[in-house]
């Protein structure tokens, strides 16, 4: 993992915590937002420092939560009332309904 400047870290820290309980934004949403396009980037954040905000708010452009941490994620979504389609492999965010989009 290569090092991030802490006031990404920060940045991304801050988007993630204004997320609204029952929305999402991808990892590339929340770059675009800081006007980068370093979703990679923000995936190292979220690894590195994820707990300190609602990480489950931040999936993957599939609409898919963050790889090993689906089931909790789900608990989340659920207890959110966040809007998902189930899937043969499981289920993912309607990211369409659930997209959070910051002013």
């Amino acid at each position: 993992m290569r090092p991030v400047a802490p006031e990404f870290v920060e940045a991304v820290l801050d988007v993630v915590a204004a997320i609204p309980p029952g929305s999402v934004m991808t990892y590339g949403d929340i770059a675009a937002v800081l006007g980068s396009r370093a979703a990679r980037a923000v995936g190292n954040v979220m690894a590195g420092f994820g707990s300190q905000v609602p990480w489950w708010r931040v999936i993957r452009a599939s609409g898919h939560p963050a790889i090993g941490h689906e089931d909790r994620a789900l608990a989340h979504f659920r207890a959110e009332g966040t809007p998902l389609i189930e899937t043969v492999d499981g289920y993912r965010v309607d990211l369409r309904r659930a997209r959070h989009h910051p002013e």
